[in-house]
Parts: structure tokens; C-alpha cells; sequence
């Protein structure tokens, strides 16, 4: 029975180290997307998103009171098994089970297929985050406390991107490569083109007299460096 009970209560940490890893690896436009899209699991893993202490908070205590009681049984079964002996392998042997089982092999899958074990697991964690709540808040206002002194009020927590942000993403190929790519990059850079950059004397622009001839024009137009061109009637200003 106590060793069933280990097996248990590995399981159940597996689950809460690979949920934490997973939720945390959401990526936030993607999500964005899928709530709209009226996914089940992402609007429910959204809504504890936006309170991430509260999240975090249950996941580790329900986390920690699952290892500690796996801790003390463990040292049960190694006092009756070799004695004093045992007390002092049990948390040894402990550490290396869940280690391997319910620490780096879980949140190693939850990383590697976030949105997979994130929008399963967050119909346990919801109803199981109500129930931990009053615990939660106890452990939160006194985190919360010792923080405070650390915090600024100038941090800003939001998931907007800077403009050479956005181009590092471009550029690393989060979006499709070729011309659309170069023509975001240029498109990021608009801000600090002024008019005086794009302005052209008015005796070099390049224009086609529509009274001209058919030739004439499909000449102008193949010679010219220019993807578009102004047409007017007689003179410039028209």
C-alpha cells in the first residue's frame, strides 16, 4: 500500500511539473488566436494565465504537499525495511525517482508539446486551483510581502514587442522568408523615414503623358526604375 502510494503520488507530481512547464511555454499569440477561435482548453488555460501567481501558487503547493508526503512515506518504508538505515537512503532514493519520473521526463514532453499537455491538464488544474485558493492566498500575501521591497512601480509586464523586437523575429524566420520578409523589415523601418526622404524634385519625376504615344510610353515605362508611375494630361500638374 505505501509503495503504491509512492507510485501515486509521482504521478500526481509529474502532472503538476509538466503543467507548470507547459503553461508557461504557451506561446501568448498563438493563444490569443486559438481563444478567439473559441478552443475549450485555450480559453480556460487564457483565463489562468492572466493571473499567474495564482496559477503558480497552486501548482506548487499542490506540488509540494504531493513530494513531502511522498518524502515521509518513503522514509516509512525505508525505517521498516533496514531500520535507521533506511531513514537516511529514503530521501536519497526518493530524489532519484522522482527526478527522472515526475521532474526532467514530464517537463520535458510538456516543453516540447506545450498547447498538447497544457489544454488537457487545465481541466484538473481549474477546479483544482478553486479548491486550493484559500491556501494559495495565504502563501501569495506573504510572497507577495517579502517582494514588495524588490518591486518597482516603472516594471512593466505586458507582451508587446519593441520595433527591433519584432524585426529579430522576422529576421530569425517566425514568419515566412522572401520578399514578404525584406518588406516587413522595411515596413518596421517607416518610422524613422521622414517626408523629406521620399520627396522627389519636381523636374526628376518621372511621369507619362497620356496624350503621348503607345510606343513611346511603353518605352518609358520598361526604361524606367520605378514600379509606379504618375500619368497626367498635357503637363506635370495635371
Amino acid at each position: 500500500l505505501l509503495i503504491g502510494s509512492i507510485v501515486v503520488f509521482t504521478a500526481i507530481s509529474a502532472y503538476f511539473s509538466g503543467t507548470e512547464t507547459s503553461m508557461m511555454a504557451l506561446n501568448r499569440y498563438r493563444l490569443k488566436h486559438l481563444v478567439k477561435q473559441r478552443h475549450r482548453g485555450a480559453r480556460k488555460a487564457n483565463r489562468l494565465l492572466r493571473r499567474p501567481d495564482r496559477l503558480l501558487g497552486a501548482i506548487l503547493v499542490g506540488n509540494n504537499l504531493v513530494n513531502f508526503s511522498a518524502a515521509t512515506i518513503a522514509t516509512v518504508i525505508g525505517f521498516r525495511l533496514f531500520g535507521d538505515t533506511g531513514v537516511l537512503l529514503a530521501p536519497w532514493v526518493i530524489t532519484i525517482i522522482f527526478l527522472i519520473f515526475a521532474e526532467v521526463a514530464p517537463k520535458t514532453l510538456a516543453a516540447q508539446h506545450p498547447e498538447r499537455w497544457a489544454f488537457k491538464s487545465v481541466f484538473i488544474l481549474q477546479p483544482l486551483s478553486r479548491f486550493l485558493h484559500p491556501a494559495v492566498l495565504f502563501v501569495n500575501w506573504i510572497a507577495n510581502a517579502l517582494l514588495r521591497p524588490f518591486s518597482s512601480k516603472n516594471d512593466e509586464n505586458d507582451e508587446n514587442l519593441s520595433t527591433e523586437e519584432l524585426k529579430t523575429v522576422v529576421n530569425e524566420g517566425a514568419i515566412s522568408a522572401g520578399e514578404r520578409q525584406n518588406m516587413m523589415v522595411r515596413l518596421l523601418d517607416l518610422e524613422r523615414v521622414s517626408v523629406n526622404d521620399i520627396m522627389v524634385p519636381r523636374h526628376e519625376i518621372i511621369g507619362l503623358d497620356i496624350d503621348s504615344d503607345l510606343i513611346d510610353l511603353i518605352d518609358q515605362t520598361s526604361s524606367s526604375q520605378h514600379t509606379l508611375l504618375p500619368v497626367y494630361k498635357g503637363e506635370i500638374n495635371n
